[in-house]
């Protein structure tokens, strides 16, 4: 666990041997530190330490009793997570943010430039397809009863997820994968891991920070990879090139057969491109920000 400024418990896990080169994996609205795990393991073997993190209000991290979250509050969170997975020579982090993740990263880089020594932003541009975004919201949203049983569940799941149903019925981990993304509730039914009272934050506060995530785009200097599914509603060719022309010295690679969900969808080909961005980046001379 880490503690951040406010006294909320961040829950955090390692991968691979904490002495090596440290890669930060910032998870979307509504996921857990462990839709990274397969890409983590897999980095780790290649000679990184890869550290994810449940955001708070989510998985395993602690919950505000009010439930005022605020945006500004995730950013403060990366920002402690960064600065405590710098290694010891002080070798400043690259992130892997997906969605909510790359958008957080994306702030945090800008108000410490020395944060992270590159970026990662998984299915997210600054401005983003309204439609994909409401489908998410709405899958959130649909089940504020929760489920009777897992297989209720993973049913709700596979229907969402029409291009992953068979594999995911057929996945003999599958019962421990929905114990990760469900909590039983004194009624006895399972909900999910997530407070209910952030879709506030996102359908409240969308909007006031579309200005900011452009200015902090343009703000961005360290080596920045932009991985989108070619089947995301999420961003879009119109998106993805003005995100280009913000970070004209960005790269982006597009994977085949991924939506939005692209280490989920498509681990290995997510992995690779990673890999083969971060194998390009020379040891950072840049300390991590104090």
């Amino acid at each position: 666990m880490l503690m951040a400024d406010d006294g909320v418990r961040l829950a955090v896990e390692h991968f691979g041997d904490a002495s090596a080169p440290p890669l930060v994996f910032a998870h979307g609205f509504g996921q857990t530190r462990h839709a990274w795990e397969d890409s983590a393991v897999a980095l780790a073997v290649s000679g990184w330490h890869c550290v994810t993190v449940d955001a708070r209000g989510h998985g395993g991290s602690g919950r505000l009793e009010d439930g005022t979250y605020d945006f500004t509050q995730f950013i403060g969170d990366l920002v402690a997570v960064a600065r405590a997975s710098a290694r010891q020579d002080n070798e400043a982090p690259v992130l892997v943010g997906a969605s909510m993740g790359g958008l957080v990263g994306l702030c945090a880089q800008a108000l410490h430039p020395n944060l992270f020594r590159a970026l990662v932003l998984v299915d997210i541009t600054p401005r983003w397809e309204s439609a994909g975004v409401a489908r998410i919201l709405a899958f959130m949203r649909a089940h504020p009863q929760g489920f009777a049983t897992f297989d209720e569940a993973s049913d709700a799941i596979a229907s969402y997820l029409p291009h992953r149903a068979e594999r995911y019925r057929n996945d003999k981990n599958r019962p421990e994968q929905l114990r990760k993304l469900l909590i039983p509730g004194d009624d006895g039914r399972l909900r999910w891991h997530w407070d209910p009272r952030l879709l506030d934050l996102v359908e409240g506060e969308s909007d006031r920070w579309q200005g900011p995530l452009f200015d902090a785009a343009r703000s961005i200097t360290v080596p920045t990879l932009l991985v989108s599914g070619a089947r995301s509603d999420v961003v879009s060719d119109q998106t993805i090139n003005e995100f280009l022309e913000l970070v004209p010295h960005a790269r982006h690679v597009r994977i085949d057969d991924a939506t939005h969900m692209v280490a989920g969808d498509a681990n290995t080909a997510f992995a690779r491109a990673v890999a083969d961005f971060i194998a390009t980046l020379a040891s950072s001379s840049v300390p991590a920000s104090a």
